[in-house]
């Protein structure tokens, strides 16, 4: 796994595959949607990340959809580490417009919503049978199924 306050993505690359050849290959295609990854510096421990969209959502602050767009943003073109507590809060702060963010503190910092989040891990792996992540469902649909 990864550390849990994030690696260097070259790193990370380098202790898990042997090299980061294959990111210049996901990089190139990405810019042919707009996803420079200018700015990628951090391979994130995910954990904090995923309890922060878990609190967004149970209290009506945002959508997932629109959290994984400041998430990714931040990542891969900011150059934030979204492994850390406090780079979470100012983004839900900044971007989010969360004005109380004491309580998201708290809920990060003490693992709140990891039983939450590990629950519905299984659920899905379970479910779709997800061997890997990021894993993204289309209209409910495992994208690997054929019409």
């Amino acid at each position: 796994g990864t550390h849990p306050q994030g690696e260097s993505v070259e790193a990370y690359c380098q202790r898990r595959w042997g090299g980061s050849g294959w990111t210049h290959h996901l990089k190139s295609e990405g810019r042919k949607d707009g996803a420079k990854f200018q700015h990628w510096k951090t391979w994130p421990n995910t954990w904090k990340a995923h309890q922060m969209i878990q609190y967004c959502q149970e209290r009506g602050i945002s959508t997932s959809d629109r959290i994984n767009q400041v998430l990714f943003r931040a990542e891969y073109e900011q150059g934030l580490n979204l492994s850390l507590v406090d780079t979470l809060v100012q983004l839900a702060s900044t971007e989010l417009g969360m004005t109380n963010t004491k309580e998201l503190h708290e809920y990060l910092t003490r693992d709140q919503g990891k039983n939450v989040v590990q629950a519905e891990i299984r659920a899905m792996t379970s479910q779709y049978g997800i061997r890997g992540v990021p894993y993204f469902l289309v209209r409910g649909k495992d994208p690997s199924q054929r019409p």
